[in-house]
């Protein structure tokens, strides 16, 4: 009976070195799905979150939650920081997502490196149009109402980038209203609040570098020319 070759130092049923890493790889990435370590909103640490089947890395914006419920992550390759993540991040989408409102029962816990083999870049695939998740950019809406509710939009400014920025113009906004909020446009009562950003909607007027209170006063002077 003929002998079958063996390959020299090889012993039969042992893992190449090649062989063994890819082994060690699903083990940690198994390991990792199991036991996902902890994350808790207001850590300002990478997440793991799911994306259609895949799983994706996240950079959360810090101060920006919502409670336990929500908060805005960006997508990120899996391999940020160097500079080859970045470049192959940017040919699969991963860079044109922007801030995203992410719901936090879609987040597996802190990101794990083995969680790499799960991402649509280790599968060469790109990032699908709607990965679930709405952009996390925040606006000031100014109302003027009557009594009965009815009324309109006075002014729009947008987009904020963070909640608290947003939440800042409409406090110094509701301070620059101190009793005049009845007065500004007659038979109306002005308000103005912090809302999110329609990006379909090209009426919002840029703050960036702006006095919000000028930009009322402008509008104001607007209606009641």
């Amino acid at each position: 009976m003929k002998r079958l070759s063996r390959r020299r130092g090889h012993t039969p049923g042992a893992h190449t070195p090649e062989d063994q890493a890819v082994v060690n790889a699903f083990r940690a990435m198994l390991a990792a799905l199991r036991s996902p370590d902890p994350w808790a909103p207001g850590r300002w640490q990478d997440v793991a979150v799911r994306v259609g089947p895949f799983v994706e890395r996240a950079h959360t914006r810090p101060g920006d939650d919502h409670g336990p419920d929500l908060i805005a992550v960006a997508l990120v390759h899996p391999d940020t920081p160097h500079a080859a993540a970045y470049l192959h991040g940017h040919k699969l989408g991963y860079t044109s997502k922007g801030w995203l409102r992410c719901e936090t029962n879609t987040i597996l816990g802190a990101w794990n490196p083995a969680y790499a083999v799960l991402t649509h870049a280790a599968a060469g695939l790109d990032l699908p149009a709607d990965v679930g998740m709405e952009p996390a950019h925040y606006g000031v809406l100014v109302e003027a109402r009557k009594p009965n509710g009815n009324g309109y939009t006075l002014l729009r400014l947008g987009p904020c980038t963070q909640a608290r920025h947003a939440s800042q113009d409409a406090d110094r906004l509701t301070a620059a209203l101190d009793g005049q909020e009845t007065t500004l446009v007659p038979g109306f009562t002005v308000t103005a609040r912090n809302a999110p950003f329609d990006v379909s909607d090209e009426r919002f007027t840029d703050p960036h570098e702006a006095d919000a209170t000028a930009l009322l006063n402008a509008a104001v002077e607007g209606v009641n020319a």
